[in-house]
């Protein structure tokens, strides 16, 4: 598979949400999603690597809780998205790193997600494609490593914004105690998305 940079305005999401989507609605967030320059970064069909446990042995344990923990946040967006689990990075538009995001903005965290649009050549045809790394630290307790991918898998499948409401799992904000289950306001959001155009693509 080739690949390419998009050469384009860069590939993070901008200042604005897209004018279709400033309408506010209580049962969603919406009018809180900003797409890219190209459009919203969305596909109907996900391809996601996921970093394996290279120790399996009784010193590898953090490391079977970290993939555990993930593994579970991963199930939980499948339910609703057509994920494809591969062993290569490079057929991945999501990698899934196992390390702790580098300090941003004066501020540590302990998850993040960092998108690019990319022009990838599939069957002789160039389309341009999100290609989004997703970090999540395994310096957490497993509810919270958990709770930290459910969020920044968000971003990942599209959902670049934050929810106003504490109680879902894209609030801006994380809960008192870790959310380990999409809310009806995740859900309704992430359906929206779906039936948007995704990426403008290039000319032939």
């Amino acid at each position: 598979m080739e690949t390419r940079p998009w050469t384009a305005a860069a590939a993070t999401p901008p200042t604005s949400a897209s004018p279709t989507a400033q309408a506010n609605s209580s049962s969603d967030y919406r009018h809180l999603l900003k797409p890219t320059p190209a459009g919203w970064p969305m596909r109907q069909q996900w391809c996601v690597w996921l970093e394996p446990v290279r120790d399996s042995g009784p010193t590898g344990i953090w490391e079977q809780r970290w993939h555990l923990a993930v593994s579970q946040a991963l199930k939980s967006w499948q339910n609703h998205l057509a994920i494809t689990l591969v062993d290569q990075p490079e057929r991945a538009q999501v990698l899934i790193q196992r390390r702790r995001p580098p300090i941003q903005n004066q501020r540590a965290s302990h998850g993040r997600a960092v998108l690019e649009l990319v022009e990838v050549k599939r069957l002789d045809h160039w389309q341009l494609e999100p290609k989004v790394t997703v970090m999540i630290s395994p310096g957490q307790a497993p509810a919270a490593i958990e709770a930290t991918a459910l969020h920044e898998l968000g971003h990942a499948f599209g959902l670049w914004g934050h929810s106003d409401h504490s109680d879902d799992v894209m609030a801006v904000k994380p809960a008192g105690t870790p959310l380990l289950k999409l809310s009806e306001r995740d859900l309704r959001t992430l359906q929206w998305l779906q039936q948007q155009p995704g990426l403008q693509q290039p000319a032939p």
